[in-house]
């Protein structure tokens, strides 16, 4: 028998929509690299849908790309990037920051999440050191919405977190591989205008929301980096594809009609089908989580029994010998292999 899949959110390929028009486009003759009309469209759409007529949107093919392209291209070369020590870039992208020449900066997390407490902390503690030059300068901050755990910034959180980095001079770039469910879930006070008002730099993940692969790169206030050679510096990170189009196309799918939003909703929606279940069944969770990242913790029993049928992810061994566990819904997730799986939390 073969299980259900929750382990990501990019399991499935791509949304039909996008299928289709690639289908309907197929022997279109455009302009390599990203350059032709369907590219154009797409960052008009994103540009209105953000509100900032003037930002700069490059296409990438992955996050840890997108990563390492922003990052890489705002740093100098003494300079790191601050995170928290569960962020992206430093537990789940194989040194890839590193490989760039700069070091991750790691402060403590809140559920996920970076406290502008901390960052101040930090930053305050680290200019009154006299020796500070002959250590890694923090260069920009970097945050995740959602964060690892599923947990979302709210606008105060963000507008405090900007703040420091105002003061200080730095950059805030968030990584938006699941911006979609971050910003449409019940525990986010803010939409996609808000969050490109209140960061430098962020990316709109496709990958993990009905794109076949792809990241929408967006610098909200342009004129504040050095972006000339940026199209230079992705061919160099081997990220310029030859038939760029078919990034392009998939976001001008995605953002034409609100595609993008609707599979986030999507997502959420089932995984709080999942979350009720095991809250119902008195499971305890790891973290609140209110996007389609769910983390409960499970007895080794109880694990056995869901693993025979369903596939999810070992998250981290916790005492007494249980587990916390991840389940992860998307765009695609099926009304069928849900209820399966709530009867089959129902029967642990």
């Amino acid at each position: 028998m073969q299980k259900i899949k929750f382990e990501t959110d990019y399991q499935e390929g791509a949304h039909p929509k996008i299928l289709e028009r690639r289908l309907a486009t197929n022997l279109e003759q455009t302009s390599g690299y990203g350059v032709d009309v369907h590219n154009e469209r797409a960052r008009e759409l994103i540009r209105r849908a953000i509100n900032k007529p003037n930002a700069e949107i490059f296409f990438a093919v992955g996050g840890t790309q997108s990563n390492t392209i922003v990052i890489k291209s705002i740093l100098d070369p003494c300079e790191g990037v601050i995170a928290t020590s569960s962020g992206h870039i430093n537990v789940h992208e194989s040194g890839a920051i590193e490989a760039t020449g700069h070091k991750v900066l790691t402060l403590p997390h809140h559920n996920g999440l970076l406290d502008a407490k901390d960052l101040k902390k930090y930053l305050t503690a680290f200019y009154a050191n006299p020796t500070y030059e002959h250590t890694v300068q923090p260069g920009m901050v970097y945050v995740s919405n959602s964060s690892e755990y599923g947990t979302v910034y709210t606008k105060n959180i963000l507008k405090n977190i900007k703040a420091v980095c105002g003061e200080y001079k730095l950059p805030l770039f968030v990584d938006g591989a699941r911006l979609g469910t971050a910003l449409t879930s019940e525990a986010s006070d803010m939409d996609i205008k808000d969050l490109a008002d209140l960061c430098d730099v962020f990316y709109i993940g496709g990958t993990k929301n009905g794109a076949l692969f792809g990241e929408a790169i967006v610098f909200t206030a342009p004129e504040k980096f050095k972006l000339k050679n940026l199209r230079t510096l992705i061919k160099q990170q081997g990220g310029l594809l030859a038939k760029g189009r078919l990034l392009g196309l998939q976001f001008e799918v995605l953002f034409e009609d609100g595609l993008y939003f609707e599979n986030a909703r999507h997502a959420n929606k089932q995984a709080m089908k999942i979350k009720k279940a095991f809250t119902d069944s008195k499971i305890p969770f790891l973290f609140e989580s209110f996007t389609n990242q769910q983390f409960p913790i499970l007895t080794a029993e109880q694990n056995k029994k869901l693993s025979a049928e369903f596939d999810y992810e070992l998250w981290e061994p916790l005492e007494d010998n249980k587990m916390a566990v991840r389940f992860c819904t998307s765009w695609a997730t099926s009304d069928e292999n849900v209820e399966k799986l709530i009867n089959a939390i129902k029967n642990l």
